[in-house]
């Protein structure tokens, strides 16, 4: 069995931390066993098995020792049943990455693995393999999302979050999670503004309804939840988002056009009017720019000595 491939785009702080080869055993995905192994490898732990995992104790643990990891980004844990299965016909062929928990004795929270945890449990073993590191929250987060975008499809919503989180919580930049995660700063930043749909509409992303090119089309939309409810029920594309939210749009527009120059002014209109031209002495115009309450006020001034007039009057304390 060939090693591994290491993964990319780590960051020198985690590969650090963990080492290169110990990084790559963690969160690379698992190699598919050959159909017919002239001799199978040893249960783990053995000399055999050590050889697979450089660097690496040969340690087993308990599997009810192992909890859930706090850090951890993935929300759901659906559709293992083929993970479920390999593990029953070949083992869990990769180790679980664990930290020790300070307040419970002889408990490791899981860093990175926890899908393969939840298969053991259902495949019914009795002890893992594990790696135990004493990692920081911020370490744990990082190599928890790096292992779920690598091994397994995150969902967008989830990836944001966890973005959201390394930022809030560690103060990470952009441009540091593009280094740490191997992802460019613009992947990053459109998959943060995710998090700025309405939470029905990031249900239906999380949930696989909609894409998450999808979800940045409905961005900026006047109802981004309506048109999410006619995408899935019409089954439209990202092209076809695209152009109605084009059409929505430009109709806002010419509404607020027609709002500023054909619709008569409201009597209440015409009296602010009146009482800005007698407080300055200048014709002034009033129209309603058709966004909410946005209003554009116009002064009519001739001359220089009239705008010194308002600056002055404006600006008087």
């Amino acid at each position: 069995m060939s090693q591994p491939p290491k993964p990319r785009g780590l960051g020198r702080g985690l590969s650090a931390l963990l080492g290169d080869e110990e990084v790559a055993a963690t969160v690379a995905p698992a190699q598919t066993p050959p159909p017919a192994a002239p001799e199978p490898l040893p249960d783990y732990p053995t000399k055999e098995a050590e050889r697979h995992f450089p660097n690496r104790p040969p340690l087993t643990l308990p599997i009810g020792q192992l909890k859930p990891g706090r850090m951890q980004p993935r929300t759901s844990f659906e559709g293992i049943e083929t993970l479920v299965e390999s593990v029953k016909e070949f083992g869990l062929l990769q180790p679980i990455l664990v930290r020790p928990l300070r307040d419970a004795a002889d408990t490791y929270e899981i860093i990175a693995g926890e899908r393969r945890w939840r298969a053991a449990q259902r495949a019914q073993l009795h002890d893992v393999p594990v790696v135990i590191r004493s990692i920081g929250d911020m370490d744990a987060l990082q190599l928890g999302l790096i292992e779920n975008l690598q091994r397994a499809d995150l969902t967008p919503i989830d990836e944001a979050q966890g973005y959201r989180r390394l930022m809030e919580d560690f103060t990470q930049t952009q441009d540091d999670l593009a280094k740490t995660m191997g992802k460019s700063r613009p992947h990053i930043a459109n998959t943060l503004r995710l998090l700025d749909l309405p939470p029905s509409v990031q249900e239906m992303i999380r949930a696989g309804q909609l894409t998450a090119g999808q979800g940045r089309t409905l961005l900026g939309l006047a109802d981004p939840a309506l048109m999410a409810a006619r995408a899935v029920e019409e089954k439209l594309s990202v092209r076809e988002l695209e152009r109605l939210a084009g059409a929505e749009k430009k109709q806002g527009k010419a509404k607020a056009g027609k709002a500023s120059s054909g619709e008569p002014k409201s009597a209440d209109t015409r009296a602010l009017e009146k009482r800005i031209e007698e407080a300055l002495g200048l014709k002034a115009d009033l129209k309603l720019r058709g966004i909410g309450e946005q209003t554009l006020l116009t002064l009519e001034i001739r001359n220089f000595d009239q705008l010194d007039t308002v600056v002055e009057r404006l600006t008087r304390r």
